[in-house]
């Protein structure tokens, strides 16, 4: 893990992505039904907590989740963003402020050291995100962090890329059926650009992994929503 990239580093390169990152159709061009997957997210958490008050969303990004979302509600929660860049803050707020008439607080912090309320959220977003984290202990305080900002009866939403437990399938899903996709949007190099900074900078779970740590931190329901190869997503309610 100590070949990893640092948090700073992992900044600075978000640093540099703001206008990429902003579009909800492309920002995410390399992650497998991005799209579909804010979609489902999003009405889910409309289905799920009609009386949504508060909303929290680590690694937000230039916030396309809340964007997509509160396009979707009349309801005005407050929103807080947390992200280790800058930039990325000022476009979430400059594109989520104007959706609700609920205050909007960003954070800049790793969400893992960060100053929230505990059981004070309705819903807590992670998208993209979680394949940060390191080493078991890592998860473990993040999993169990979220369980104490949440509300009884809240929810936590991740989307991301998860990885396999059995070397030969992750064979097949990353590296050959994944490594197709991404010569496919290309070429060659580009996929191995991917897989360069995926081995640089992310260390994936399985969602078995994931979703059995979560029942171990406390949270009732733990349901499966989509998965294509190496991406999944997935929800828990506490």
């Amino acid at each position: 893990m100590e070949q990893k990239s640092t948090l700073k580093e992992i900044e600075a390169r978000f640093d540099q992505d703001v206008a990429r990152f902003s579009n909800l159709e492309t920002g995410q061009q390399t992650t497998l039904d991005a799209s579909f997957n804010m979609e489902l997210i999003t009405d889910g958490i409309v289905a799920t907590t009609p009386d949504l008050k508060k909303l929290l969303d680590i690694g937000c990004g230039a916030g396309n989740y809340p964007v997509k979302l509160l396009a979707k509600t009349s309801i005005n929660p407050d929103v807080t963003l947390v992200d280790l860049s800058q930039p990325m803050l000022e476009k979430a707020k400059e594109r989520v402020q104007p959706l609700t008439t609920g205050r909007v607080t960003t954070i800049k912090e790793d969400f893992r050291t960060a100053e929230l309320e505990e059981a004070a959220y309705d819903v807590i977003i992670a998208t993209a995100t979680l394949h940060h984290l390191r080493e078991d202990a890592d998860w473990e305080a993040a999993f169990a962090k979220f369980y104490q900002l949440l509300k009884p009866g809240g929810s936590i939403w991740i989307f991301d890329l998860v990885t396999e437990d059995h070397p030969a399938i992750q064979h097949l899903l990353f590296t050959q059926h994944y490594g197709n996709f991404l010569t496919g949007l290309k070429d060659a190099a580009y996929r191995d650009h991917v897989f360069a900074y995926i081995e640089k900078e992310d260390s994936p779970r399985s969602v078995l992994y994931q979703t059995h740590l979560l029942q171990q931190s406390g949270f009732k329901t733990v349901s499966l929503l989509h998965k294509h190869l190496c991406f999944a997503s997935f929800v828990a309610f506490k």
